[in-house]
């Protein structure tokens, strides 16, 4: 493989460095090339984000035969030098409101279900508490993470007394009282001050390292690599930040992708652009080296998991003939909520089947007024998806859902599906022939709508720019095509053959039957905005360049509600028109 300039000056440099690489541009190659160069005597760790990419990584290494390296992730890392070495067992599931509420003897003020309710203020304190480099709980104002004005509300009120369970739960958890969690020992592993005895550690995917991982990290004596995107990181929810903003090292790029070609560069830059709408200057280039192939892997990538299962759900009703799909990730993560509550559980509730609902917190809830009440002072996302869910669908959920996994291929087995689905979250690292975006990323309207109708003191920037984030890392997950909604093409962009914008007509007669998109409510909440679609026959006749760009979009499974849009016609007259080019017959 030629490596380009910009990888052979970091692999030949000296003392800690940072590098700062785009989507695309071979970061893992040049630092195991990194790693190769250096003497096969030196002691190397290689920190990774997750355990897919660990073993990915162990795997090239091992090609190399370079047996001098240790890949780890924080967490394995973490686990090694304080579970294996302790009596503490790992609790297997993350706790549970009404576990904490049940431990701690939780008393709430009369207000209904106030115990769960602080419950899960304090499992979100102890969060923050262990993904921060603090050596104290006091230290932290757990106000800052909380943004909703109803459950600012309720934190102000209980300040005190949630601090101070968040404390006595971590002592119990400490004294091997009960289960300890993994943000727990990753904690103990940072307020130990460990000493690793390694001469290089490179860590990876550093824009979403939490606070305790890159105290570890920056502590150490080894000579330090870390390497990442600045613009892909994501996981501010969980506590992350960027630590190549924070590590005062040497600064080397990786500014070409080989993953997309210059067009799908353009577009991706004309997004980061967006970040100028909240006053952040933007210095980023990207070029795009990559050469567009055959479409083999197809997917569709949205930002929450509600607007995924929408859009999924759209695809298996719509398209009868499609006999596989997959779904990165676990399936079921996507009708459980973190806290383990499904999507039958909130149904259930909504028909007053209590004697079905399997989750505790659920089935201390009345009626869905109730569950609804508890999502506002908790600010629980995740739940709330649900109950949207919930009211677009109803009793055909089950139903829904069941021909969904009926359809749903295994792992080994993904590159025959004839579509992917996935959040952008977990399609960090992964990429695709063609993609479309599903319509519930943030838009440049929404973002100026934002900065001038929200306080100051209210405004968290920090928080808007991640949603920027979101939308480039969904853009630059594709090697050839994108299909991308109109409302969130940023102003200009560069329009080619690569990207294709699905439009929406309003200037028609509207049609008698209704489309569900997603609007903003929150920065991070999105509802059901009922909107009316537009079917009046456009008078441009098919044209050749028109039936080409039809077929595209046919052979990459676009639905074809989606290209009624972009082509400003009826479904009637989309699936005619694909009839009467045998598209069914030739690519079906």
């Amino acid at each position: 493989m030629e490596l380009t300039e910009e990888q052979k000056r970091i692999i030949a440099s000296t003392g800690n460095i940072k590098i700062n690489a785009v989507a695309g541009s071979g970061k893992t190659t040049t630092v195991i090339e990194y790693a190769h160069s250096r003497p096969n005597t030196s002691r190397i760790l290689y920190l990774a984000f997750n355990r897919s990419v660990r073993l990915e990584a162990s795997r090239k290494f091992a090609e190399r035969r370079m047996t001098n390296v240790q890949v780890e992730t924080a967490h394995s890392l973490a686990h090694r030098h304080v579970v294996r070495k302790s009596s503490y067992t790992v609790k297997k599931s993350e706790y549970k409101p009404y576990e904490v509420a049940r431990l701690l003897g939780l008393q709430g003020n009369g207000e209904k279900h106030a115990e769960y309710v602080l419950a899960k203020h304090i499992l979100k304190f102890i969060s923050f508490f262990c993904n921060s480099d603090k050596e104290r709980v006091q230290e932290l104002n757990y106000l800052d993470t909380v943004h909703d004005s109803k459950a600012r509300t309720f934190v102000n009120t209980f300040y005190k007394y949630i601090e101070k369970q968040s404390r006595v739960l971590l002592n119990k958890m400490d004294k091997g009282e009960i289960d300890i969690t993994h943000d727990f020992y990753l904690k103990k592993f940072q307020l130990s001050k460990p000493k690793l005895q390694y001469d290089y550690i490179l860590f990876d995917e550093g824009q979403d390292a939490s606070p305790a991982m890159l105290d570890v990290f920056l502590k150490q004596k080894a000579v330090k690599v870390i390497v990442g995107d600045t613009h892909q990181q994501i996981y501010g929810w969980r506590h992350a930040v960027n630590s190549l903003e924070k590590a005062d090292f040497k600064d080397y790029y990786l500014s070409t992708s080989f993953r997309f070609n210059q067009d799908i560069a353009n577009l991706a830059r004309e997004a980061l652009k967006l970040k100028e709408l909240t006053g952040i200057p933007l210095s980023f280039s990207i070029k795009g080296k990559g050469i567009p192939g055959k479409i083999k892997s197809k997917a569709v990538l949205a930002r929450t998991n509600l607007g995924l299962l929408i859009k999924a759900i759209e695809y298996v009703t719509e398209k009868k003939k499609v006999s596989s799909i997959y779904f990165e990730g676990n399936i079921n993560s996507y009708t459980y909520a973190d806290d383990g509550a499904s999507l039958y559980d909130v149904l259930n509730l909504y028909n007053n089947k209590h004697w079905l609902i399997k989750d505790k917190l659920i089935m201390e809830m009345k009626n869905i007024e109730e569950l609804e009440d508890y999502i506002k002072k908790t600010d629980d996302v995740q739940l709330g998806m649900m109950v949207e869910i919930l009211k677009e669908y109803g009793n055909e959920i089950p139903k829904i859902i069941k021909e969904i996994k009926e359809k749903h291929i295994k792992d080994n087995n993904k590159e025959n599906a004839d579509m992917i689905f996935s959040t952008v979250h977990r399609s960090k690292g992964m990429e695709y022939d063609a993609i479309q975006l599903v319509r519930d990323f943030i838009t440049e309207e929404e973002i100026k709508k934002q900065m001038e109708t929200t306080r100051k003191e209210n405004l968290n920037l920090s928080q808007l720019n991640e949603e920027i984030n979101l939308l480039y890392v969904a853009i630059t997950r594709t090697r050839c095509s994108i299909h991308i909604p109109e409302t969130i093409v940023p102003g200009k962009f560069p329009k080619s053959q690569q990207i294709h914008v699905m439009r929406v007509k309003t200037e028609e007669k509207p049609e008698t039957v209704k489309a569900y998109y997603l609007k903003e409510n929150d920065i991070n909440k999105y509802v059901l905005d009922e909107t009316k679609l537009y079917s009046k026959e456009t008078s441009q006749r098919w044209t050749t360049e028109l039936d080409d760009e039809l077929t595209v979009m046919y052979c990459e499974g676009v639905h074809v509600k989606d290209m009624a849009k972009h082509f400003g016609r009826s479904k009637g007259a989309i699936l005619r028109r694909i009839k009467k080019l045998e598209l069914e017959e030739l690519y079906g």
